[in-house]
């Protein structure tokens, strides 16, 4: 294998050879029209052949290996000592005749540039840019061959290694190459990258220009002129002030000169320049198919490349049919999930769901372009949508104000169908027990049936299934008591506004409603912890395993406790009735709390230590009690009014009637998941089968595969482990962005704002979901097996589905990023009494774990009222 290959001789192919700069540098050279300065590669061969069998490398190579991301004491000191051991290797003396003889061919007189080409580095997936070093003005032989050790050793750098640690890049699977490339010295340099860097716009280019080397712009020692170009047009022009240049030294190296005053403010770029510029963009992105970052220079009139990489930071587009405008909103701010899901989770959402959607960036979209291409229709959709989510309506208002979808005749057009009073039906508890009844028939009768199919009939009874899972998820009547439940809520807080100033008066009203599975879920896990108190060794253990964690002998481990069998069956009767529930549980890939019982180990001690004996049923009766004193309180002042027996008549009945069929709201979707864990277990054991016949190498290869995959690999016993292993690494790329609220064809991302004038000085606004207000220390949490909460607490995360509700019996308010008036942490945080706003744009970022903050509940915002933080 050669150790030193030309441009001319790379491709973008040859990213194990040459790393992914020198294959993009490769590529570049070979697009007409496209200047390259000249060079050559130093090849992942001869970076392998120096390093192998180095004892002090792959000593720390190994200790490196087992850090984690957040180590970071330990990361500086382990790549410091390896960049240290690398550079203290001698480059064998065939690799440095290779190199030295193709510097005298391009001319030992040119200075060059030498930069690093890591293996994992500007790839489709992860740019790994600025991760690192080059090395500019580099003049002599002995210089290049010194920067080629120390581009070897820049593999190891801190930044670059917690970068991989963070990307799931192994530190022994990534490799070093080194670009050799002659100099240009330039009258100006930059950046340019064929998307809007801050709306996303696919359409806009934007450069960014300064005077000399572009090390000025790339370290930000000085602003740059920026240029936005749409078409054959600059469409904006910031022209900034430039005191600094860099440019090459005499003697090598670069060095920063001033910039006469007279000319600090002059424009980098002409009109004519910018234009050719983003057509030149323009060009390279059709080329590699995809936005690129790319990094230019001005030698004269002549624009060179230099280096062009793909931004992985952009979300990516939904695919559609054709080229008109299109509007997708996101599902994952519905569902209260926005993280990726893996291509099996997806698909069998899609099946499950009744609503067409598209699929980018591992998430879920619904093309809302036709109902926005009427008037009416994207108002009314803007409305309707912005009741559950204000910043969803706010950034569709900002499509139809920007005329971005074309308006189509009115008798052409979609417009939103208009609501029908939905049919009358009487509040009468008996309905909702006899839906409940229908559908645990319906779950045990899947149970029965499932085990007797295996292979291709298993998948095909599964599909089938999931018929019966729309019958029942989506029957009339249950749509029936949901839609009751919401219109009564909204009546109650209407008149209660209009007759008595009350705000949210519903919320009160709905604390400890009858048969809410999963506020009934929190509460159960209090009756878990009563099980575990007593016995103090059990504790202990817990203890352990919070810290170290368990294998998948945790609960016979358990067992040999003293008191452990009793807290064994407790926790065992919790997961048989909610072992199916987890975070993202609409994903059928996510690891269930049966799967995985640790994951409640945090919860169940806080239990332990923040309440006493029977505190879940005590919370029922204490909400309940509030309840019934808030109904109380609002019937006796409405009969005080003009016509007030009337009025607390039907307030009455409304409240009987919320209280009636609110509970129900959470039935549907805990039963779709029970059936789902049924699925997912089918599935797993026929991955199995596929294990041993080696049609594919792990179980949960398969969900990488769609379900429609997964039916013709069960059949063919044929499956692609390139396929599998391209769905891994996307899925790692996914996991690294921000799904946009909307999105549309031309990649604009918007989010939405709140247009509001009446927040206190400083506030983060949000949408008020649970009335109150309350302060306390802010806990900023990712992953509930994190949670170590005290009753002082207010819990800041992006998101709650049902499987953070064990939490919410110790919080005492809720801020979250995503969320509505009728999402699982609104309607939880009700039941339980917990002032809560939700929509809360950045608050994980915003808020710090730690900080003193008061959360507004009736009016919607949040106030942080210290920087200091409470241990």
């Amino acid at each position: 294998m050669a150790d030193v290959l030309s441009f001319g001789e790379i491709d973008r192919t040859q990213v194990d050879l040459v790393g992914g700069k020198g294959a993009n540098l490769g590529e570049l050279s070979r697009i007409d029209g496209v200047e390259v300065p000249d060079g050559f590669c130093v090849t992942t061969a001869a970076f392998t052949r120096a390093v192998a069998g180095v004892s002090a490398v792959e000593e720390r190579l190994e200790r490196l290996s087992r850090l984690q991301p957040d180590d970071q004491d330990a990361i500086r000191e382990w790549s410091a000592e390896l960049r240290r051991a690398v550079t203290e290797i001698a480059i064998p003396e065939d690799v440095a005749a290779e190199i030295l003889g193709a510097h005298a061919r391009l001319g030992v007189e040119h200075a060059y540039a030498v930069r690093s080409s890591a293996t994992a580095e500007d790839l489709p997936t992860a740019s790994f840019a600025g991760q690192q070093d080059s090395y500019l003005n580099v003049i002599g032989a002995q210089a290049i061959l010194d920067s080629v050790s120390q581009c070897w050793a820049s593999l190891f750098t801190e930044r670059a290694v917690t970068y991989r640690l963070r990307n799931g890049f192994g530190h022994k699977q990534v490799r070093m190459a080194v670009v050799v490339q002659r100099m240009v010295f330039p009258r100006a340099s930059g950046i340019l990258v064929t998307a809007d860097p801050v709306t996303s716009d696919r359409t806009v280019v934007s450069i960014d220009a300064g005077f000399g080397l572009g090390e000025a712009l790339v370290s930000g020692l000085v602003n740059a002129d920026v240029y936005r170009v749409r078409g054959d047009e600059v469409i904006g022009a910031a022209i900034a002030t430039k005191k600094l240049a860099v440019e090459a030294a005499r003697e090598g190296g670069t060095r920063v000169r001033d910039i006469a005053e007279e000319h600090r403010d002059e424009p980098v770029l002409s009109t004519e320049e910018a234009l050719r510029l983003a057509r030149l963009g323009r060009r390279i992105e059709a080329h590699f198919g995809n936005p690129q970052d790319i990094e230019w220079c001005l030698d004269g009139d002549t624009f060179r490349i230099v280096q062009s990489r793909p931004i992985t930071t952009l979300f990516p587009i939904p695919e559609a049919a054709d080229d008109e405008h299109r509007v997708y909103v996101s599902v994952g701010h519905q569902q209260m999930m926005t993280d990726a899901m893996k291509p099996l989770g997806i698909s069998l959402w899609q099946l499950t769901s009744r609503a067409p959607m598209r699929t980018a960036g591992g998430r879920l979209f619904v093309d809302v372009t036709a109902p926005l291409s009427s008037p009416t229709g994207g108002i009314g959709l803007a409305e309707a949508l912005g009741t559950s989510d204000p910043l969803i309506g706010d950034a569709l208002r900002t499509v139809i104000e920007r005329g971005f979808v074309r308006q189509v005749p009115h008798e052409d057009s979609v417009a939103m169908p208009p609501r029908t009073a939905p049919t009358p039906i009487e509040t009468d508890p008996e309905i909702v027990r006899e839906l409940i009844a229908e559908s645990e028939a319906s779950l045990a009768a899947l149970e029965r049936d499932i085990h007797a199919h295996s292979g291709s009939a298993l998948l095909d009874f599964v599909h089938a299934d999931i018929g019966e899972l729309q019958r029942v998820l989506f029957t009339p009547r249950g749509l029936q008591v949901i839609n009751a439940a919401m219109d009564a809520s909204a009546w109650l807080n209407e008149h209660m506004r209009e007759w008595l100033g009350e705000k949210n008066a519903a919320d009160a009203l709905t604390q400890s409603v009858p048969g809410n599975v999963t506020s009934e879920m929190g509460l159960a896990l209090l009756d878990v912890a009563d099980a575990i108190r007593p016995h103090q060794e059990v504790v202990a253990y817990l203890r352990q395993v919070e810290k170290t964690g368990a294998g998948s002998d945790f609960l016979d481990q358990l067992a040999t406790y003293p008191g452990g069998a009793e807290a064994r069956a407790a926790l065992e009767d919790f997961l048989d009735r909610y072992g199916m529930r987890c975070v993202g549980e609409i994903d059928i890939t996510r690891p269930r709390w049966s799967e995985n019982p640790t994951t409640l180990v945090p919860t169940i001690l806080g239990n332990v230590e923040n309440f006493g004996p029977g505190a879940g049923r005590q919370r029922f009766d204490q909400g309940l009690r509030e309840a019934e004193r808030q109904k109380g309180h609002l019937l006796e002042r409405l009969r005080a009014l003009p016509d007030g027996a009337r009025k607390a008549e039907e307030t009455e009945r409304m409240i009987d009637r919320v209280r009636t069929f609110s509970g129900y709201r959470e039935y549907p979707k805990y039963r779709m998941v029970s059936r789902y864990y049924i699925y997912k277990q089918a599935l797993l054991r026929e991955a199995e089968n596929l294990v041993r016949a080696k049609v594919i190498r792990d179980p949960e290869d398969i969900y990488y595969l769609t379900f429609d995959e997964l039916r013709e690999v069960v059949r063919t016993q044929h499956a692609s482990a390139e396929l599998i292993d391209e769905r891994k690494a996307a899925f790692r790329t996914y996991q690294t962005l921000t799904p946009p609220r909307v999105l549309t064809s031309d990649g604009q991302a918007l989010t939405g704002t709140y247009r509001r004038e009446d927040l206190p000085p400083n506030a983060l606004p949000g949408m008020p979901v649970s009335v109150g207000t309350v302060e306390g220390r802010a806990r900023v949490l990712t992953d509930i097996a994190q949670a170590d909460l005290t009753a002082d607490d207010i819990l800041v995360t992006a998101y709650t589905d049902p499987s953070w509700t064990p939490l919410f019996v110790t919080i005492k308010g809720l801020v979250t990023e995503v969320g509505g008036l009728m999402t699982h942490g609104a309607v939880i945080a009700r039941e339980y009494g917990l002032p809560a706003v939700v929509g809360v744009e950045h608050a994980t970022d915003l808020i710090r774990d730690g900080q003193r903050i008061r959360v507004n509940g009736t009016d919607g915002y949040v106030e942080i009222l210290s920087a200091e933080f409470e241990k």
